[in-house]
């Protein structure tokens, strides 16, 4: 690493300046990829960068600019607007015609430019004026215009991978140890547990091995208390708005529908502890009772909304094990989607049918409706509560599981004598 002054935060002094140094990203970063070749080739179209912090987004982007000769020119979607962006664009078209210089334009953040915003860098990159590259932790798909999004190759940053926060790790200690003239040993299971804490955030990693060492500086030796000073608290990367967000209720629900009482308390665990809205999940976990279970077993509903009260009438933590306890045995529960989808007909019927006038025998001031009660084993058979031009419809199929399999016999003798009669 050169050129890097200990003023510097040490993630910055690390930074990757030839692709031998550069962590991570491998399954789109090796000598035959795509990307690399372009690079290699200097045959460079605008990207998009999307993944977790920490991931080497900007560090890829400076990288690639300093490899292939381009002007760098990094703006954040935090404090930047319109008037920077045009200036930016002004300055690459300057060197592009006098210097033939092209210029790689970094925007980080880009997913907090709204997409009007966004379309003030269509020209320069449709001209060839700069090559763009945005960075986001947000879904492109829905936080980009699709305009831009088609003129530029995404690429899927994961989080780096345990040995690739090793490697990390060592470098840092390393230089801060080679700048004092030290010598400070770091057991190596102090050195796992500060890797499994960053989660898979290289920035995060690097800027507790910073404290870490100032707190150890004047000792010989990296303590378990020492340690404790710099990662405590728990740290789970987590979005409330995000994808990240959706994935975890998502798994959490999978998990619930696939009978899985163990992942599903592990998904829960995970939302909670990353800071979720509880309420919210007892709201999830409500309409799982509905969705998943429904008739199968009724008693779900019931316990999901006793757990939504026990949650509101006490909060965290003892509100938690209410939501737990709904959670697993939902879980266990037989499960049966047969409401949802005669629902989902339902709905879809209701659109597609328009405004049809109830029928006469069904109104409120009936003509012609034949009271149960006073038929013989308090069934009207034979009468329509379809409109006319609907005809007949059957929503509602009971699977075979659970009370789901008498409630389907009740029906099928229901219908059957309909049929007769």
């Amino acid at each position: 690493m050169k050129n890097k002054t200990n003023t510097m935060p040490l993630a910055a002094r690390l930074r990757a300046d030839q692709f031998s140094h550069f962590v991570g990203q491998k399954h789109f970063l090796h000598e035959t990829s795509p990307l690399f070749q372009a690079i290699k080739k200097n045959q460079l179209r605008s990207m998009i960068f999307w993944g977790p912090p920490g991931t080497g987004k900007t560090t890829l982007a400076r990288l690639i600019a300093a490899t292939v000769d381009y002007h760098f020119i990094p703006l954040s979607a935090v404090d930047t607007g319109i008037r920077d962006v045009k200036q930016a664009v002004i300055q690459a078209e300057k060197l592009l015609k006098i210097d033939h210089k092209k210029t790689l334009l970094f925007l980080d953040e880009v997913h907090r430019f709204n997409k009007a915003q966004q379309d003030a860098f269509l020209p320069a990159i449709e001209e060839g004026i700069i090559v763009f590259v945005g960075a986001t932790t947000e879904n492109p798909s829905f936080s980009l215009n699709n305009a831009l999004l088609s003129r530029a190759t995404l690429y899927l940053f994961k989080s780096l991978e345990f040995e690739d926060l090793s490697i990390l790790l060592d470098r840092g200690w390393n230089v801060l140890l080679s700048e004092q003239q030290v010598s400070i040993d770091f057991h190596s299971d102090y050195k796992e547990k500060l890797i499994h804490w960053a989660d898979g955030d290289a920035r995060r990693l690097l800027g507790a091995v910073e404290a870490l060492f100032l707190l150890c500086e004047q000792k010989n030796q990296v303590s378990d208390l020492d340690l404790s000073k710099i990662i405590t608290g728990a740290f789970l990367r987590f979005d409330k708005a995000g994808d990240e967000f959706y994935d975890h209720i998502s798994a959490l629900h999978k998990a619930v529908r696939g009978s899985h009482p163990d992942g599903a308390l592990y998904w829960l665990a995970r939302m909670l502890t990353s800071g979720a809205d509880p309420l919210y999940l007892a709201r999830r976990i409500l309409r799982m009772a509905s969705e998943d279970i429904g008739n199968a077993d009724p008693r779900a509903l019931d316990i999901a909304t006793h757990a939504y009260a026990a949650y509101q009438k006490m909060g965290s933590p003892e509100g938690d094990l209410a939501l737990a306890q709904a959670v697993v045995y939902l879980a266990v529960a037989p499960k049966s989607n047969a409401v949802y989808t005669a629902w989902q007909q339902a709905m879809s019927d209701a659109h597609a049918f328009g405004s049809l006038p109830v029928p006469l025998p069904i109104r409120n001031t009936p003509k012609g409706y034949r009271y149960a009660h006073d038929e013989p084993g308090n069934l009207s058979l034979g009468q329509s509560y379809f409109p006319e031009k609907m005809g007949e419809k059957i929503y509602y199929q009971p699977s075979q599981n659970g009370l789901e399999i008498k409630i389907g016999e009740k029906l099928n003798f229901l219908r059957n004598k309909t049929k007769k009669e």
